[in-house]
Protein backbone atom coordinates (compact mmCIF):
# COMPACT_ATOMS: atom_id res chain seq x y z
CA UNK A 1 0.00 0.00 0.00
CA UNK A 2 1.32 3.06 -1.04
CA UNK A 3 1.99 5.67 1.62
CA UNK A 4 1.03 9.26 1.19
CA UNK A 5 4.87 10.52 1.34
CA UNK A 6 5.62 8.35 -1.46
CA UNK A 7 3.34 9.95 -4.04
CA UNK A 8 4.58 12.77 -5.95
CA UNK A 9 2.82 15.71 -5.71
CA UNK A 10 0.33 15.27 -8.71
CA UNK A 11 -0.21 12.04 -7.28
CA UNK A 12 -1.01 13.09 -3.81
CA UNK A 13 -3.39 16.38 -5.60
CA UNK A 14 -5.31 13.43 -7.37
CA UNK A 15 -5.96 11.32 -4.02
CA UNK A 16 -6.66 13.93 -2.45
CA UNK A 17 -9.52 15.32 -5.00
CA UNK A 18 -11.07 11.74 -5.46
CA UNK A 19 -11.16 11.52 -1.39
CA UNK A 20 -8.78 8.30 -0.98
CA UNK A 21 -6.68 11.13 1.74
CA UNK A 22 -7.91 14.21 3.38
CA UNK A 23 -5.95 17.53 3.72
CA UNK A 24 -5.93 16.91 7.31
CA UNK A 25 -4.91 13.22 7.30
CA UNK A 26 -1.98 15.21 4.26
CA UNK A 27 -1.20 17.05 7.64
CA UNK A 28 -0.66 15.13 9.82
CA UNK A 29 1.21 12.60 8.47
CA UNK A 30 3.62 15.55 6.81
CA UNK A 31 4.15 17.12 10.19
CA UNK A 32 4.86 13.86 12.25
CA UNK A 33 7.74 13.32 9.26
CA UNK A 34 8.81 16.92 9.75
CA UNK A 35 9.74 16.70 12.89
CA UNK A 36 10.60 13.16 13.34
CA UNK A 37 12.90 13.42 10.06
CA UNK A 38 13.80 17.16 9.51
CA UNK A 39 15.98 17.70 12.43
CA UNK A 40 18.51 14.62 11.02
CA UNK A 41 18.56 16.19 7.45
CA UNK A 42 18.51 19.89 8.23
CA UNK A 43 15.64 20.57 6.53
CA UNK A 44 13.55 23.31 8.52
CA UNK A 45 14.14 25.83 10.35
CA UNK A 46 10.50 26.23 11.30
CA UNK A 47 7.94 23.85 11.32
CA UNK A 48 4.44 25.83 10.96
CA UNK A 49 2.20 23.36 12.97
CA UNK A 50 -0.72 25.59 13.10
CA UNK A 51 -0.82 27.31 9.63
CA UNK A 52 -0.74 23.84 8.40
CA UNK A 53 -3.41 22.95 10.30
CA UNK A 54 -5.71 25.30 9.76
CA UNK A 55 -5.21 25.87 6.11
CA UNK A 56 -5.83 21.66 5.82
CA UNK A 57 -8.94 22.39 7.27
CA UNK A 58 -9.89 25.43 4.96
CA UNK A 59 -9.10 22.82 1.74
CA UNK A 60 -11.43 20.20 3.96
CA UNK A 61 -14.54 22.84 3.93
CA UNK A 62 -13.75 23.75 0.08
CA UNK A 63 -13.70 20.08 -0.94
CA UNK A 64 -17.16 19.44 0.88
CA UNK A 65 -18.32 22.58 -1.29
CA UNK A 66 -17.29 21.65 -4.42
CA UNK A 67 -18.62 18.02 -3.72
CA UNK A 68 -22.22 19.05 -3.17
CA UNK A 69 -22.39 21.83 -5.33
CA UNK A 70 -21.34 20.13 -8.43
CA UNK A 71 -19.84 16.93 -7.76
CA UNK A 72 -16.79 19.17 -10.46
CA UNK A 73 -13.43 19.23 -9.08
CA UNK A 74 -12.42 21.25 -11.57
CA UNK A 75 -13.31 23.91 -9.62
CA UNK A 76 -10.63 23.03 -7.09
CA UNK A 77 -7.36 24.65 -6.91
CA UNK A 78 -4.24 21.97 -8.71
CA UNK A 79 -2.56 21.45 -5.41
CA UNK A 80 -5.26 20.83 -3.24
CA UNK A 81 -4.18 19.68 0.27
CA UNK A 82 -0.28 19.37 -1.19
CA UNK A 83 2.36 20.06 1.50
CA UNK A 84 4.78 22.89 0.07
CA UNK A 85 7.41 24.51 2.67
CA UNK A 86 8.58 28.04 1.26
CA UNK A 87 12.54 28.21 1.74
CA UNK A 88 13.78 30.97 4.28
CA UNK A 89 14.57 33.88 1.88
CA UNK A 90 10.90 34.18 1.17
CA UNK A 91 8.69 35.96 2.78
CA UNK A 92 5.48 34.05 4.24
CA UNK A 93 3.23 36.27 6.41
CA UNK A 94 3.21 36.10 10.10
CA UNK A 95 6.02 33.67 10.32
CA UNK A 96 9.70 34.09 10.84
CA UNK A 97 12.26 35.45 8.00
CA UNK A 98 15.91 35.14 9.05
CA UNK A 99 17.41 34.52 5.31
CA UNK A 100 19.47 31.71 7.67
CA UNK A 101 21.24 34.81 9.63
CA UNK A 102 21.74 35.90 13.12
CA UNK A 103 21.31 39.13 12.31
CA UNK A 104 17.45 39.16 11.11
CA UNK A 105 17.12 36.62 14.33
CA UNK A 106 13.17 37.37 15.15
CA UNK A 107 12.46 39.17 12.15
CA UNK A 108 8.50 37.96 11.33
CA UNK A 109 7.51 38.38 8.08
CA UNK A 110 4.76 40.95 7.62
CA UNK A 111 3.71 40.00 3.87
CA UNK A 112 3.57 37.29 1.68
CA UNK A 113 5.72 36.93 -1.47
CA UNK A 114 4.79 36.82 -4.81
CA UNK A 115 5.65 33.12 -5.02
CA UNK A 116 4.30 32.87 -1.58
CA UNK A 117 0.49 33.93 -2.34
CA UNK A 118 0.63 31.68 -5.50
CA UNK A 119 1.66 28.62 -4.11
CA UNK A 120 -1.38 29.16 -1.24
CA UNK A 121 -3.64 30.10 -4.20
CA UNK A 122 -3.24 26.46 -5.71
CA UNK A 123 -3.81 25.07 -2.43
CA UNK A 124 -0.55 24.31 -1.53
CA UNK A 125 -0.46 23.60 2.56
CA UNK A 126 2.57 25.56 4.14
CA UNK A 127 4.20 23.37 6.45
CA UNK A 128 6.96 25.16 7.35
CA UNK A 129 10.61 27.56 6.46
CA UNK A 130 13.59 25.82 4.94
CA UNK A 131 16.43 26.01 5.67
CA UNK A 132 19.08 28.36 3.74
CA UNK A 133 22.81 29.41 4.12
CA UNK A 134 23.05 33.52 5.27
CA UNK A 135 21.53 35.24 2.78
CA UNK A 136 21.55 32.19 0.31
CA UNK A 137 25.09 33.12 -0.58
CA UNK A 138 26.94 29.53 -0.28
CA UNK A 139 26.28 26.41 -2.21
CA UNK A 140 26.58 24.51 0.89
CA UNK A 141 23.75 25.24 3.58
CA UNK A 142 25.82 25.36 7.14
CA UNK A 143 23.94 28.67 8.66
CA UNK A 144 25.14 29.78 12.48
CA UNK A 145 21.59 29.87 13.28
CA UNK A 146 20.21 26.40 12.50
CA UNK A 147 21.87 22.50 11.60
CA UNK A 148 23.30 22.03 8.32
CA UNK A 149 21.19 20.66 5.48
CA UNK A 150 22.15 17.12 4.57
CA UNK A 151 21.93 15.11 1.76
CA UNK A 152 19.58 11.98 2.79
CA UNK A 153 22.21 9.67 0.63
CA UNK A 154 24.87 10.41 2.87
CA UNK A 155 24.22 12.74 6.01
CA UNK A 156 28.06 12.97 6.46
CA UNK A 157 27.58 15.08 2.90
CA UNK A 158 25.84 18.37 1.60
CA UNK A 159 22.50 18.91 0.19
CA UNK A 160 24.36 21.78 -1.51
CA UNK A 161 22.82 25.12 -1.38
CA UNK A 162 21.45 27.49 -1.08
CA UNK A 163 17.70 25.60 -1.07
CA UNK A 164 19.85 23.08 0.52
CA UNK A 165 16.84 22.74 3.59
CA UNK A 166 14.01 22.22 0.40
CA UNK A 167 16.17 19.66 -1.03
CA UNK A 168 16.79 17.94 2.19
CA UNK A 169 13.13 17.96 2.69
CA UNK A 170 12.15 16.38 -0.68
CA UNK A 171 14.70 13.95 -0.92
CA UNK A 172 13.57 12.55 2.73
CA UNK A 173 10.34 12.41 1.87
CA UNK A 174 8.39 14.75 4.19
CA UNK A 175 7.01 16.49 1.05
CA UNK A 176 6.82 16.03 -2.40
CA UNK A 177 8.04 19.61 -3.83
CA UNK A 178 9.73 22.71 -2.12
CA UNK A 179 9.78 26.28 -3.31
CA UNK A 180 13.56 27.43 -3.92
CA UNK A 181 15.37 29.66 -5.70
CA UNK A 182 18.28 30.29 -8.06
CA UNK A 183 20.77 33.13 -7.89
CA UNK A 184 24.17 30.89 -9.25
CA UNK A 185 22.95 27.31 -9.08
CA UNK A 186 20.59 27.48 -6.05
CA UNK A 187 17.84 25.12 -7.19
CA UNK A 188 20.35 22.99 -9.06
CA UNK A 189 22.75 22.08 -6.53
CA UNK A 190 21.20 20.84 -4.04
CA UNK A 191 18.82 18.70 -6.55
CA UNK A 192 22.06 17.41 -7.96
CA UNK A 193 22.92 16.72 -3.93
CA UNK A 194 19.88 14.50 -3.43
CA UNK A 195 19.11 13.13 -6.50
CA UNK A 196 16.23 14.94 -7.25
CA UNK A 197 14.88 17.53 -10.27
CA UNK A 198 15.29 21.50 -10.10
CA UNK A 199 14.92 24.10 -13.31
CA UNK A 200 16.09 27.20 -12.69
CA UNK A 201 13.12 28.99 -15.20
CA UNK A 202 14.17 31.73 -17.66
CA UNK A 203 14.67 35.19 -16.57
CA UNK A 204 11.12 36.57 -15.92
CA UNK A 205 9.47 33.28 -16.25
CA UNK A 206 8.51 33.60 -12.46
CA UNK A 207 7.33 37.29 -11.26
CA UNK A 208 9.15 38.84 -8.04
CA UNK A 209 5.66 39.41 -7.50
CA UNK A 210 4.57 43.35 -6.39
CA UNK A 211 7.09 43.37 -3.15
CA UNK A 212 10.04 42.20 -5.03
CA UNK A 213 12.07 43.53 -7.42
CA UNK A 214 14.38 42.44 -10.19
CA UNK A 215 17.62 44.09 -9.31
CA UNK A 216 20.86 42.19 -11.60
CA UNK A 217 18.40 39.55 -12.70
CA UNK A 218 20.62 36.83 -11.58
CA UNK A 219 17.70 35.05 -9.34
CA UNK A 220 14.50 33.11 -9.98
CA UNK A 221 12.53 31.22 -7.82
CA UNK A 222 11.33 27.23 -8.71
CA UNK A 223 10.92 24.24 -7.14
CA UNK A 224 12.47 20.95 -5.97
CA UNK A 225 11.01 17.83 -6.60
CA UNK A 226 10.95 14.13 -7.40
CA UNK A 227 9.61 14.37 -11.12
CA UNK A 228 9.92 16.10 -14.17
CA UNK A 229 6.12 16.44 -14.62
CA UNK A 230 5.52 17.66 -10.71
CA UNK A 231 8.22 20.60 -11.83
CA UNK A 232 6.56 21.24 -14.99
CA UNK A 233 3.31 21.13 -13.01
CA UNK A 234 4.66 23.64 -10.26
CA UNK A 235 5.71 25.81 -13.10
CA UNK A 236 2.40 26.45 -14.72
CA UNK A 237 1.52 28.05 -10.91
CA UNK A 238 4.39 30.26 -10.54
CA UNK A 239 4.29 31.81 -13.72
CA UNK A 240 1.28 33.84 -13.12
CA UNK A 241 2.42 37.39 -14.15
CA UNK A 242 2.32 40.69 -11.54
CA UNK A 243 1.36 44.59 -12.15
CA UNK A 244 4.54 45.83 -13.02
CA UNK A 245 7.06 42.96 -14.14
CA UNK A 246 9.57 44.37 -16.12
CA UNK A 247 10.03 41.00 -18.07
CA UNK A 248 7.50 39.66 -20.37
CA UNK A 249 7.84 36.07 -22.31
CA UNK A 250 5.86 34.16 -24.16
CA UNK A 251 3.40 31.92 -22.81
CA UNK A 252 3.66 27.77 -23.64
CA UNK A 253 1.46 26.30 -26.27
CA UNK A 254 -0.73 24.83 -23.72
CA UNK A 255 0.77 23.89 -20.30
CA UNK A 256 4.52 23.46 -19.23
CA UNK A 257 2.80 19.81 -18.07
CA UNK A 258 1.60 19.17 -21.40
CA UNK A 259 5.15 19.55 -22.57
CA UNK A 260 6.23 16.83 -21.06
CA UNK A 261 3.87 14.81 -23.14
CA UNK A 262 5.54 16.18 -26.28
CA UNK A 263 7.76 14.17 -28.49
CA UNK A 264 10.69 16.71 -28.67
CA UNK A 265 11.68 16.16 -31.96
CA UNK A 266 15.07 15.75 -33.12
CA UNK A 267 17.58 18.26 -31.06
CA UNK A 268 20.56 19.14 -31.35
CA UNK A 269 23.03 18.55 -28.17
CA UNK A 270 25.83 20.29 -27.55
CA UNK A 271 28.21 18.64 -24.97
CA UNK A 272 30.19 20.61 -22.44
CA UNK A 273 32.40 18.74 -19.87
CA UNK A 274 35.28 21.38 -19.84
CA UNK A 275 34.69 24.05 -16.52
CA UNK A 276 33.50 27.82 -17.29
CA UNK A 277 34.70 29.45 -14.13
CA UNK A 278 37.35 27.77 -12.73
CA UNK A 279 39.88 26.54 -15.48
CA UNK A 280 41.36 24.22 -13.60
CA UNK A 281 38.49 23.05 -11.81
CA UNK A 282 39.15 19.17 -11.08
CA UNK A 283 36.06 16.85 -12.18
CA UNK A 284 34.87 14.03 -10.67
CA UNK A 285 35.14 10.76 -12.84
CA UNK A 286 31.94 9.88 -11.95
CA UNK A 287 30.44 13.93 -13.52
CA UNK A 288 31.92 12.44 -16.45
CA UNK A 289 30.11 8.91 -16.28
CA UNK A 290 26.98 10.97 -15.55
CA UNK A 291 27.48 13.17 -18.74
CA UNK A 292 28.10 10.24 -20.72
CA UNK A 293 25.12 8.08 -19.91
CA UNK A 294 22.99 10.89 -20.67
CA UNK A 295 24.87 10.76 -24.33
CA UNK A 296 23.79 7.43 -24.62
CA UNK A 297 20.27 7.93 -23.66
CA UNK A 298 20.05 10.80 -26.34
CA UNK A 299 21.42 8.99 -29.53
CA UNK A 300 19.40 6.28 -28.29
CA UNK A 301 16.21 8.45 -28.67
CA UNK A 302 17.52 9.49 -32.18
CA UNK A 303 19.40 13.25 -30.72
CA UNK A 304 22.22 14.83 -32.18
CA UNK A 305 25.28 14.78 -30.10
CA UNK A 306 28.23 17.02 -30.79
CA UNK A 307 31.13 18.96 -28.33
CA UNK A 308 29.93 22.35 -27.76
CA UNK A 309 32.43 25.13 -27.64
CA UNK A 310 33.20 26.90 -23.86
CA UNK A 311 31.52 30.00 -24.06
CA UNK A 312 33.21 32.10 -22.09
CA UNK A 313 36.18 31.30 -19.42
CA UNK A 314 37.67 32.40 -15.90
CA UNK A 315 38.44 35.85 -16.64
CA UNK A 316 35.54 36.74 -17.84
CA UNK A 317 33.19 35.84 -15.56
CA UNK A 318 35.61 37.34 -13.01
CA UNK A 319 34.44 40.85 -14.88
CA UNK A 320 30.89 39.85 -13.93
CA UNK A 321 32.09 39.54 -10.26
CA UNK A 322 30.53 42.82 -8.79
CA UNK A 323 27.14 42.02 -9.35
CA UNK A 324 27.40 39.49 -7.03
CA UNK A 325 29.37 41.36 -4.57
CA UNK A 326 27.57 44.52 -4.80
CA UNK A 327 24.02 42.13 -4.17
CA UNK A 328 24.61 41.36 -0.76
CA UNK A 329 24.46 44.89 0.72
CA UNK A 330 21.05 44.77 -0.73
CA UNK A 331 20.24 42.33 2.68
CA UNK A 332 18.13 44.76 4.82
CA UNK A 333 20.32 44.31 8.57
CA UNK A 334 19.18 46.27 11.96
CA UNK A 335 21.81 48.80 13.38
CA UNK A 336 24.22 46.23 14.49
CA UNK A 337 23.82 43.50 12.14
CA UNK A 338 26.81 43.58 10.19
CA UNK A 339 28.77 42.20 13.29
CA UNK A 340 26.45 39.39 13.18
CA UNK A 341 27.04 37.98 9.55
CA UNK A 342 29.36 35.50 8.95
CA UNK A 343 32.88 35.68 7.98
CA UNK A 344 32.12 34.68 4.03
CA UNK A 345 28.81 37.33 4.04
CA UNK A 346 31.13 39.69 5.73
CA UNK A 347 34.12 39.35 2.94
CA UNK A 348 31.49 39.21 0.18
CA UNK A 349 29.86 42.61 1.37
CA UNK A 350 33.64 44.14 1.71
CA UNK A 351 33.96 43.51 -1.88
CA UNK A 352 30.90 44.91 -2.59
CA UNK A 353 31.88 48.44 -1.24
CA UNK A 354 35.21 48.06 -2.91
CA UNK A 355 33.31 48.70 -6.67
CA UNK A 356 33.11 51.61 -8.09
CA UNK A 357 29.90 52.86 -9.75
CA UNK A 358 31.38 52.45 -12.96
CA UNK A 359 32.82 48.88 -12.15
CA UNK A 360 29.22 48.19 -11.59
CA UNK A 361 28.02 49.38 -14.51
CA UNK A 362 31.07 47.67 -16.82
CA UNK A 363 29.96 44.65 -15.06
CA UNK A 364 26.40 45.00 -16.17
CA UNK A 365 27.94 45.47 -19.31
CA UNK A 366 29.62 42.52 -19.22
CA UNK A 367 27.26 39.98 -18.72
CA UNK A 368 24.97 41.28 -21.70
CA UNK A 369 27.94 40.92 -23.46
CA UNK A 370 28.75 37.18 -22.29
CA UNK A 371 24.93 36.68 -23.27
CA UNK A 372 25.15 37.67 -26.55
CA UNK A 373 28.47 35.96 -26.74
CA UNK A 374 27.63 32.49 -25.84
CA UNK A 375 24.11 32.83 -27.91
CA UNK A 376 26.75 32.89 -30.80
CA UNK A 377 28.90 30.08 -29.55
CA UNK A 378 25.96 27.74 -28.77
CA UNK A 379 23.93 29.09 -32.06
CA UNK A 380 24.61 25.59 -33.67
CA UNK A 381 22.66 23.81 -31.02
CA UNK A 382 19.34 23.70 -29.19
CA UNK A 383 20.25 22.32 -25.61
CA UNK A 384 23.75 22.24 -24.03
CA UNK A 385 24.27 18.91 -21.52
CA UNK A 386 26.92 19.28 -18.81
CA UNK A 387 27.79 17.78 -15.36
CA UNK A 388 25.55 19.81 -12.79
CA UNK A 389 28.52 19.55 -10.39
CA UNK A 390 32.27 18.80 -10.28
CA UNK A 391 32.26 16.93 -7.06
CA UNK A 392 29.80 14.41 -5.44
CA UNK A 393 28.20 16.58 -2.32
CA UNK A 394 30.77 17.17 -0.02
CA UNK A 395 31.58 16.43 3.49
CA UNK A 396 29.83 18.89 6.11
CA UNK A 397 32.41 21.71 7.09
CA UNK A 398 34.84 20.79 4.64
CA UNK A 399 34.04 23.87 2.38
CA UNK A 400 33.06 26.67 4.21
CA UNK A 401 36.69 28.65 5.77
CA UNK A 402 35.80 30.99 8.00
CA UNK A 403 39.16 31.87 8.07
CA UNK A 404 39.86 32.58 4.60
CA UNK A 405 36.48 33.24 3.21
CA UNK A 406 38.43 34.58 -0.29
CA UNK A 407 39.24 30.44 -0.78
CA UNK A 408 35.89 29.30 0.80
CA UNK A 409 34.27 31.45 -2.37
CA UNK A 410 36.93 29.82 -4.58
CA UNK A 411 36.06 26.30 -3.49
CA UNK A 412 32.65 26.87 -3.96
CA UNK A 413 33.60 28.01 -7.78
CA UNK A 414 35.44 25.01 -8.36
CA UNK A 415 32.32 23.30 -7.29
CA UNK A 416 29.89 24.79 -9.00
CA UNK A 417 31.66 25.62 -12.53
CA UNK A 418 28.62 25.46 -14.70
CA UNK A 419 25.95 26.36 -12.95
CA UNK A 420 26.09 30.27 -12.59
CA UNK A 421 26.73 30.75 -16.42
CA UNK A 422 22.51 29.99 -16.92
CA UNK A 423 21.80 32.36 -14.82
CA UNK A 424 24.37 34.95 -15.94
CA UNK A 425 22.72 34.67 -19.34
CA UNK A 426 19.25 34.70 -17.91
CA UNK A 427 18.35 31.12 -19.84
CA UNK A 428 16.50 28.21 -18.00
CA UNK A 429 18.52 24.93 -17.08
CA UNK A 430 17.32 21.73 -15.55
CA UNK A 431 19.45 18.92 -13.29
CA UNK A 432 18.11 15.72 -13.69
CA UNK A 433 19.27 13.00 -11.26
CA UNK A 434 20.30 10.53 -14.36
CA UNK A 435 23.49 8.76 -12.43
CA UNK A 436 24.31 6.89 -9.07
CA UNK A 437 27.42 5.64 -7.74
CA UNK A 438 29.65 4.21 -4.80
CA UNK A 439 31.93 6.68 -3.57
CA UNK A 440 33.80 6.24 -0.43
CA UNK A 441 31.20 2.62 -0.29
CA UNK A 442 28.59 5.02 -0.04
CA UNK A 443 25.97 5.37 -3.31
CA UNK A 444 25.31 8.68 -4.46
CA UNK A 445 23.47 10.85 -7.12
CA UNK A 446 24.96 12.69 -9.51
CA UNK A 447 23.27 15.18 -11.96
CA UNK A 448 23.77 16.32 -15.30
CA UNK A 449 22.44 19.36 -16.26
CA UNK A 450 20.69 20.92 -19.70
CA UNK A 451 20.60 24.01 -20.41
CA UNK A 452 17.84 25.44 -23.68
CA UNK A 453 17.66 29.33 -25.02
CA UNK A 454 16.08 31.72 -23.06
CA UNK A 455 12.27 30.92 -23.02
CA UNK A 456 12.49 27.41 -24.21
CA UNK A 457 11.18 25.72 -20.90
CA UNK A 458 9.43 23.92 -22.85
CA UNK A 459 11.94 22.11 -24.67
CA UNK A 460 13.81 21.09 -21.63
CA UNK A 461 10.82 19.72 -19.89
CA UNK A 462 10.03 17.55 -23.18
CA UNK A 463 13.03 16.68 -23.43
CA UNK A 464 13.83 15.68 -19.31
CA UNK A 465 10.34 14.17 -19.52
CA UNK A 466 11.70 11.80 -22.77
CA UNK A 467 14.85 11.16 -20.54
CA UNK A 468 13.15 9.74 -17.01
CA UNK A 469 10.64 7.92 -19.31
CA UNK A 470 14.11 6.28 -20.49
CA UNK A 471 15.96 6.19 -17.29
CA UNK A 472 13.79 6.10 -14.45
CA UNK A 473 15.86 7.80 -10.85
CA UNK A 474 14.70 5.88 -7.80
CA UNK A 475 12.05 8.53 -5.71
CA UNK A 476 14.52 7.91 -2.72
CA UNK A 477 17.78 7.44 -1.22
CA UNK A 478 18.65 3.89 -0.39
CA UNK A 479 18.08 2.69 3.28
CA UNK A 480 15.60 6.07 3.96
CA UNK A 481 14.05 5.59 7.00
CA UNK A 482 10.26 4.83 6.25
Amino acid sequence: MTEIHELSALDLAAAVRSGDVSPGEVAEHTLERAHRLGPGVGAFVHVADARARAQAAEAEELLAGVGSAAGDDGALPPFLGVPVPVKDLTMVAGLPFEAGSAALAGFVAPVDDGVTTLLRAAGTLMVGKTTTPELGLPPYTEPDVAAPARSPWDLGRTAGGSSGGAAAAVAAGIVPAAHGSDGGGSIRIPAAACGLVGLKPSRGRISRGPHGVDGSGLGADGVLTRTVRDTAAFLDVLVEPWPGDTYLLPAPRGTFLDACGREPGRLRVGVLTEPINVADAPVHPEALAAVDRAVRLLEGLGHHVDRAPLPFGETEWDAFMPLWSVGTLLAPLPPGGEDRLVPLTRWMREVGRSVTGAQYADAVSAGQRLTRQTALAWSAFDVILSPTLAQPPVAIGSMRDDEDPAADFQAQKAFTPWTSAWNIIGAPAISLPLHRAVVDGTELPFGVMLGARTGHEETLLALAAQLEAADPWPAFAPGLPA
